[in-house]
This record gives structure tokens, C-alpha cells and sequence, in this order.
């Protein structure tokens, strides 16, 4: 196995796109070797800049990021595109499929598009977002936009991934009361207004800007509003813009190291929380003993806590 590790790695930091979408698969579906071939990997990881793009359904999020990516493929850079789909409640597969809305590109060997189903995860992201892009960095990919499934108030998971964080809203949708209590505010580095040539998008910009004018700065830092009509490219070389302002702006006061360095920190974390998920339920516990004790719970014949200590005994962590 190690053998055809190194092999599959190799072919990954050539970019070659068959060892890519494997490799990923394998990700997905926890495959033993996965593990192996990012270790491999992870030395040539930490060159790409993430950009994630998170907002309500139907803001046009990935014509946004079509766009986007053509753009930094004018550039020469080598673009990874990784769209994260609800499940389908019958294969778990990811039921939109990005890819099809993006065919535009499916010629260009500089881009590499993959849609991720989340699979019950919460937060926007699927469980193994991380983990592409990871991967995608080793590849070669120099921008990798993650594209997050529609989200509401509080599944702000990208934040912990991105390096940039695009908050996308639309006039019309009741977005100015979104706007007003809604937790995914806080996270934005750049504000996207798209659809702006519908009615009520100067109201809504000048009250979104409002808004933000009376938030605390970040490191000196206070989003920008971009307007964008992405289905028609207006607005995407503005947009563009913005974000290098916002990179400039962080590396040179070296907050990227000091974000790299948190984002790490809950990373671990969520790494460690799977390792030992492992470790408890797959070797010190099977269904029908959780199923047991879970029916002695809910009889109120045992409590949940001595249940709880009792199960991490059986791991030994106790």
C-alpha cells in the first residue's frame, strides 16, 4: 500500500487529474490509503490562497465563482474548484453538481472542479472540505475557491478554512433583515451585493454599508461592498480587486501566519475529535451495544453521563 501511495502521490503534484479525483474520492469515503497519501502531500501544502464563498441560496454563488475562476486563469494561475452540494437523501452524492453549471471550463487543464455532497455535516462545508483543499494546494492549484452549500445564520465553517471570506447577498430576498441578525455578517472580509441591477439594490447597498460603518474594524480592516452582476461578468475584475486589497492588507501585518496558526489549532482539534469517534465507537463499542445502552437510557434505568463513562472505560480513556 505505501508503494501505490507514494505513486498516487506523485502523480498528484503533477497534477495529473485522474490521481486527483481518486484521491479525493478516497477522502471522501475515508479509504485507509487517503490518510497516507496527505501525509505524503502535506510538506507541499500552505502556496494556495482559499477564497470561500458562502451566502443564502440563490444569491448566485457559483456564477460568482465561475467567473471568479476565469479570471485567475487569465492570470496564469492554476485554479482548484471545490463546491460543496446538499446530499441526496438517496446516494449521499451531491445532488446540484457545480460541475455542470461550470462546463465552460471542463477543457482547461488549469482548472480542477469538484463537487462535495456534505452528507448530514453542518456548517456549509462537508466533513473532508479541508482535506481537498489540502490536497488541491499540493496539486499545484495557486487559488482555490470553496464554495459552501447555501447557508443561514449560523453555519460559518468557512471562516475557519478560508483565508478570504465572501459573504454574498442579493436585493430582494428579504436580505436586509438578514443582514440585521445574522451571525454570517461577521465573518465576511468582502461583501458581495450580486444581482445588482435588480430593483432595490442601491437601498439595500447603503444600508448594508450602514451597517458595517458601524462594526469595529478588523486589524484595521472594515469589508468593502462590491456590487456584481455575475451572470453579465460586471463587476468580477472589481471584486478581484478587493480581495488582493484584503490579502495585502493581512500579510503584511502578518495576521495570515497568526490566522494559519489558529485555523491549525481547530483543525486538530476536529482531527482528534475524529480519532477518538474512532477509537470509542469503532473498536470499543458495536451498533448493538449503543443501541443497548441507548434503550437503557431512554427507560431511565441509566442516566447518559454514567452511560458516557462507562463507554470511553470500554476505549480505555478513562
Amino acid at each position: 500500500m505505501t508503494v501505490s501511495a507514494n505513486n498516487w502521490a506523485e502523480k498528484i503534484r503533477a497534477g495529473d487529474v485522474r490521481a486527483i479525483s481518486r484521491a479525493i474520492t478516497a477522502i471522501e469515503n475515508h479509504q485507509p490509503e487517503a490518510e497516507e497519501i496527505l501525509r505524503q502531500l502535506f510538506p507541499e501544502t500552505g502556496q494556495a490562497y482559499l477564497i470561500g464563498i458562502t451566502g443564502s441560496p440563490g444569491t448566485g454563488k457559483s456564477t460568482l465563482v465561475d467567473r471568479l475562476a476565469s479570471h485567475y486563469r487569465k492570470q496564469q494561475l492554476a485554479v482548484g474548484i471545490v463546491a460543496v452540494d446538499p446530499s441526496s437523501p438517496f446516494s449521499g452524492g451531491a445532488i446540484l453538481g457545480d460541475r455542470i453549471r461550470m462546463q465552460g471550463h471542463a477543457t482547461d487543464n488549469g482548472i480542477f472542479i469538484r463537487s462535495m455532497a456534505t452528507r448530514g455535516f453542518l456548517g456549509g462545508l462537508a466533513r473532508t472540505t479541508a482535506d481537498v483543499a489540502l490536497l488541491l494546494d499540493a496539486a499545484g492549484k495557486r487559488v482555490i475557491l470553496v464554495e459552501t452549500v447555501g447557508v443561514g445564520q449560523d453555519e460559518v465553517d468557512i471562516v475557519k478554512l478560508a483565508d478570504c471570506t465572501l459573504v454574498v447577498l442579493m436585493p430582494g430576498l428579504g436580505d436586509e433583515v438578514q443582514a440585521i441578525k445574522a451571525g454570517i455578517m461577521e465573518i465576511g472580509d468582502v461583501f458581495v451585493l450580486n444581482k445588482a441591477d435588480r430593483e432595490g439594490a442601491e437601498r439595500f447597498e447603503q444600508q448594508l454599508t450602514a451597517m458595517l460603518a458601524l462594526a469595529p474594524e478588523r486589524d484595521g480592516w472594515r469589508p468593502p461592498v462590491v456590487r456584481t452582476v455575475a451572470t453579465e461578468n460586471r463587476g468580477t475584475a472589481e471584486l478581484a480587486a478587493a480581495i488582493d486589497k484584503f490579502r495585502a492588507h493581512f500579510e503584511s501585518a502578518e495576521r495570515r501566519s497568526e490566522k494559519n496558526v489558529e485555523r491549525w489549532k481547530q483543525r486538530l482539534l476536529e482531527l482528534l475529535q475524529a480519532r477518538l469517534m474512532e477509537r470509542v465507537v469503532g473498536e470499543g463499542l458495536g451498533e448493538q451495544a449503543l443501541a443497548a445502552l441507548a434503550n437503557e437510557v431512554a427507560g431511565r434505568r441509566k442516566d447518559p453521563y454514567s452511560v458516557v463513562s462507562e463507554i470511553l472505560a470500554r476505549a480505555g480513556l478513562k
